[in-house]
């Protein structure tokens, strides 16, 4: 299934300290943009959204994409609050993806030096010095991207043991806590999916917090 070349799909990255934007029709019309944000994530979100959709419109888009985290509690909220609203609104497709899982992709894109066949890890730092990890494997041809361990909170002896005893050959990538700029490869993984005829709902985008913001 291809995309209209008058449709687009919308991807909002907040996971981090940073938001992250992008826009495709997969044709010819492809924008994307990070701004680091901070604390004022909140307050700029919906005003830098609605100018960054410009000139297309909110009719114009056929599907979202939103980072589920790991990452930031209250960037990965805000994110979710707002696509779900947006996918509600214009009764169109959200496709929550892990942040791990785009960074892995771009990863895999970028660098052409990771042999065919290497699984990809990712580590995240998480709060009180705990860390997320997960292992993907990407499809041939990056055509998308296969989830082998899904994203999970270790102690670093734990995620150490776990790598230790992975059966196959791994590329370890160790993610800061800035992974805004992976949301063209957010927007990517969900055309993807959409591609294949996926649909899921603005009910069903659910976000990965894997850890209490406080104890």
């Amino acid at each position: 299934m291809s995309l209209n070349a008058t449709k687009y799909g919308l991807a909002l990255h907040t996971t981090s300290p940073e938001l992250g934007l992008a826009i495709n029709n997969f044709a010819e019309i492809n924008r994307a943009q990070t701004w680091d944000l901070g604390r004022d994530l909140s307050t700029q979100l919906h005003q830098l959204l609605a100018e960054f959709i410009k000139p297309q419109t909110w009719q114009d888009l056929a599907f979202l994409a939103v980072a589920k985290g790991p990452g930031s509690f209250t960037g990965t909220r805000i994110g979710i609050v707002t696509a779900r609203t947006l996918a509600q609104q214009l009764n169109i497709p959200l496709f929550a993806i892990s942040t791990t899982a785009a960074i892995a992709y771009q990863q895999k894109l970028n660098n052409p030096a990771i042999p065919e066949g290497t699984d990809i890890a990712v580590q995240m730092p998480a709060q009180r010095g705990q860390i997320f990890g997960s292992i993907y494997k990407t499809s041939p041809k990056g055509t998308g991207i296969l989830t082998l361990l899904p994203d999970s909170l270790y102690n670093l002896e734990q995620w150490q043991h776990t790598l230790t005893h992975w059966a196959n050959p791994y590329h370890l990538i160790f993610a800061d806590t800035h992974t805004a700029r992976s949301v063209t490869s957010l927007l990517q993984l969900a055309y993807q999916d959409w591609q294949q005829g996926q649909n899921p709902t603005w009910a069903e985008a659910l976000p990965f917090y894997g850890q209490h913001p406080v104890e």
